[in-house]
């Protein structure tokens, strides 16, 4: 059964003079000033080099992915990557080109990516949810008293929690500045009616912070998978697992890696058969 992909155009990721009887106006006309122009110039020629060095990237990779050559598109979304273009719409494409190759474990690692960065995405959330329909294992989610109290921060991610914040906090300290100068009595409300949302929005922000930076998900991204007693070959295999699992990776020992389900299951695997989501190389 063909998925029904929803393709998408990304969004365009991103003299010295020397003289003695200089005088100090002549030398910031003729010099400083000329100096700052030329500079921005470079800056903004460099910066619009650098774009068109990815529109191209991404151009070749969507024309690929279009004319159904998916490694190729592969290789392109991965160099778009690698140049540092890591939005969540290079992720989707790039799980797109892996499903459609039919590397379920690895078109699940660049959902779960892109998902962290467009979490109310529905083309997204939809192509996730059909590919983790396709895996073998039944792993129930984890959930944890953050994901169901602070119910909300699924669904933003950690750039628009920390914009909001930091509006609130503009608003916030506006108004007690004011009140500092000029003590209005309305001012003493705002701010009591301002803490509740303030304090929510530091809340969400920091909780979301810890959730990401601590996510230690990752994703089994071969057929099959022995799941050992112990960091050794000739240790007994407690249970397997299949491409597209998401388990939590708990620590790495030598070219070992520990895993563990939702049920607490633990066990050894292959460090080469998993990749955490939120990786070193996030690539």
């Amino acid at each position: 059964m063909a998925i029904s992909f929803h393709d998408r155009s990304l969004i365009s990721p991103l003299l010295i003079l020397s003289k003695k009887h200089v005088t100090h106006q002549y030398f910031i006309q003729m010099v400083f000033i000329p100096f700052i122009v030329c500079s921005l110039l470079f800056i903004v020629t460099y910066a619009q080099g650098q774009d068109q060095t990815g529109e191209e990237i991404f151009f070749k990779a969507n024309l690929a992915y279009n004319e159904g050559r998916y490694q190729d598109a592969i290789e392109g979304y991965h160099q778009l990557i690698r140049k540092g273009y890591r939005s969540g719409q290079v992720y989707f494409n790039l799980g797109n080109a892996y499903f459609r190759e039919e590397e379920l474990g690895k078109a699940i690692l660049f959902y779960e990516r892109a998902k962290i960065l467009l979490p109310r995405d529905a083309d997204l959330n939809f192509n996730l949810g059909y590919a983790l329909d396709q895996t073998q294992d039944a792993i129930p989610k984890s959930s944890d008293f953050i994901t169901q109290t602070f119910f909300w921060i699924n669904n933003l991610n950690l750039g628009e929690l920390f914009l909001g914040f930091a509006l609130l906090n503009i608003v916030l300290w506006g108004i007690l500045l004011i009140r500092l100068f000029i003590k209005p009595e309305w001012t003493y409300y705002g701010v009591m009616i301002f803490l509740i949302p303030w304090s929510i929005a530091g809340l969400s922000f920091g909780l979301k912070w810890y959730q990401v930076t601590m996510d230690d998900r990752a994703v089994v991204l071969q057929e099959q998978v022995n799941i050992m007693a112990g960091p050794h070959s000739d240790d007994t295999v407690l249970f397997q697992l299949h491409e597209g699992a998401v388990i939590l990776h708990e620590r790495v020992e030598d070219e070992w890696a520990l895993i563990r389900l939702p049920d607490n299951k633990r066990g050894w695997v292959k460090n080469g058969a998993v990749e955490k989501i939120i990786g070193a190389a996030y690539s």
